[in-house]
């Protein structure tokens, strides 16, 4: 493969949001959020505005209210897909609803309050990275905030025990493959690792208690892990994980959460490590 030096461009300057929509209309597979479908476009709301996209899952158990933004995202912006998301599910309440903010910038003033809604209103917050070589036009969709999950208490653990084969059918093959890597790195540093396949996660724990949850997803090399660090460790978590530039979630002050891709996970695999081995290390 060649290497082709790109300049990042500016979507807003050159293009219309309109083009922007052709482009995601042709093939919603780009925004990263697995296989969709256009339900609606342009849908128009009772509340007087027009949603860009109202889209549905392949299997058709959840919608996604997408609201697109050329530049950086704003208060309007956020407050526009929070408005659309609940007339939506209002209109479809058998359905789950996700929205989702597409932004070319989204800084941090806004994205801290798109964290904190994340906790009681299902939020996806996209960046759009656009590269221009000749006359070529490349967009990069990059998922800078998931859903937030909260892990089961522990007592609960264990209640719903499946086997390995119910997660196989269940996640992508890639997700699939970083589990089993994230569970051989956790043996090499405790040799007597407990695996639990339970219905809602994957427990890793040691003799003594689960100090970790994993969460294989259907997006292929997806997946969302929590870590039992402790409180006097979470500050350290918080810093490795933005230096991997990776959006984490605090629980109960003593657990980590954050989704991680194949290609981060294999870029900052040692750093992960680390992660897991304080998990091991508190928990023994």
């Amino acid at each position: 493969m060649e290497y082709v030096k790109t300049k990042k461009i500016n979507l807003k300057d050159e293009f219309s949001e309109k083009w922007l929509q052709d482009i995601i209309e042709t093939d919603p597979s780009i925004l990263g959020l697995g296989e969709l479908e256009v339900y609606r476009r342009e849908r128009k709301q009772s509340s007087g505005g027009r949603i860009d996209f109202l889209m549905m899952s392949s299997d058709t158990s959840t919608m996604y209210e997408v609201e697109i933004m050329l530049g950086a995202t704003d208060e309007s912006h956020i407050v526009r897909t929070i408005e659309y998301w609940d007339i939506e599910r209002r209109r479809f309440p058998s359905r789950e609803h996700k929205a989702v903010i597409i932004a070319e910038e989204i800084t941090n003033r806004f994205f801290n309050v798109i964290s904190l809604m994340n906790k009681s209103i299902p939020i996806i917050a996209i960046q759009l990275n656009a590269f221009k070589h000749e006359d070529k036009v490349f967009l990069d969709f990059v998922k800078v905030l998931d859903i937030y999950e909260s892990p089961e208490d522990e007592e609960d653990l264990g209640l719903e025990t499946v086997d390995r084969s119910y997660w196989e059918n269940k996640s992508a093959k890639k997700s699939i493959k970083m589990l089993d890597e994230i569970i051989e790195i956790s043996k090499s540093i405790y040799e007597d690792l407990k695996v639990t396949y339970n219905k809602h996660h994957v427990a890793v724990g040691t003799i003594t208690k689960n100090f970790m949850w994993i969460r294989p997803r259907k997006t292929d090399g997806y997946s969302h892990i929590e870590i039992l660090l402790g409180n006097e460790n979470i500050e350290n978590a918080k810093q490795k994980l933005e230096n991997m530039g990776l959006t984490y979630t605090i629980r109960k002050d003593k657990i980590i959460a954050f989704p991680v891709t194949s290609p981060n996970f294999s870029k900052n695999k040692e750093e992960i490590t680390e992660l897991i081995k304080i998990g091991i290390e508190k928990n023994k």
